[in-house]
Parts: structure tokens; sequence; C-alpha cells
């Protein structure tokens, strides 16, 4: 059973930074690229980033580049997302997900709350 563990968000001022954790388990985590994604309230689900197997390529969306760091340890099953410079309309759930930006599976995990306000 593929496990993806959410951790990391919280509530932040504008400019602010956090970084997201996302704990894999239940599959072979370096035979796959990794990607994360985000929820806000009453709007669809949105691509943030995704990083490859290996950790050596990442790519972002147009409004979390230059503010945000994908990467990887896989030796600890583990990805990470990192938040600089944090907006309001940063607000969000936060889901990492199995697979690429084209294909990513549907996020099994919880998820963590991001809220950026003054």
């Amino acid at each position: 059973e593929v496990r993806l563990v959410e951790s990391g968000g919280g509530s932040v001022h504008p400019g602010g930074s956090l970084t997201l954790s996302c704990a894999a388990s239940g599959f072979t985590f370096n035979s796959y690229a990794m990607t994360w994604v985000r929820q806000a309230p009453g709007k669809g689900r949105e691509w943030v980033a995704s990083i490859e197997y290996s950790g050596r390529s990442q790519i972002y969306a147009n409004f979390a580049r230059g503010r945000s760091t994908i990467s990887r340890d896989n030796a600890k099953n583990t990805v990470y997302l990192q938040l600089n410079d944090l907006k309001t309309e940063d607000t969000a759930m936060y889901y990492c997900a199995r697979g690429g930006r084209d294909n990513y599976e549907p996020p099994p995990g919880q998820g963590t709350q991001v809220t950026v306000s003054s």
C-alpha cells in the first residue's frame, strides 16, 4: 500500500518560510518521481513542483519558481518542499503525490495545511 504522510505546515505571516516534508512507504521510493500539489478552499488541485527519481532534475509551476525548492532524500524515503516569501495566495492544503507533473497519482495522504495571513 502506497503511504504518503505530509507534515511541516503551519501559520505564517506574508514573507515567511516553511519546509514541508512527505514521508513515503509501501513502494520503492527511489524509482519514482514525486510531486507536490496544493488545493485552496473552493479551488481545484494545483500542481506546484515535481522532482525526478534521482533528485537531479526539478520543475516548478510559474508561481512557485524562485520561491520554492523541491528536494528529496532517497535514503530517508522523504521528499521536501521549501516555501519562501510566502504570500496570502499560497494558503492551501499541500499534498505530495507519487509520479511526475503529467502522471502523478491522486494524493493518498491527508495533506498539511499552510496558512499565510497578516
